[in-house]
């Protein structure tokens, strides 16, 4: 693919130094130096635990905590009662 790019001063600075060094050319250097860095995984961000702000909420006042579980219970046989009730009595 060609296509035009604009560098910035250091960047080209960098390219053009690096083709002296390697003795290869600008293409395969700015080839090889795009593989590398695209290659390259970015550095993930630090987690930030979760954390869950609990508040007390409390019961409303006349409510009895040492029922909640009776009327879990109550539901559930109503639930189970209809389920296998008699086909007519639906």
């Amino acid at each position: 693919m060609r296509t035009t790019v604009t560098l910035d001063p250091d960047v080209e600075r960098m390219l053009r130094d690096a083709v002296r060094r390697s003795r290869s050319s600008f293409k395969e250097v700015l080839n090889s130096a795009i593989r590398s860095g695209l290659a390259r995984k970015a550095p993930a961000a630090p987690r930030v635990p979760f954390v869950v702000m609990a508040q007390r909420l409390g019961l409303r006042p006349g409510l009895d905590p040492c029922r909640l579980n009776r009327l879990a219970d109550d539901l559930e046989v109503d639930v189970f009662l209809e389920a296998h009730a008699p086909k007519g009595i639906r």
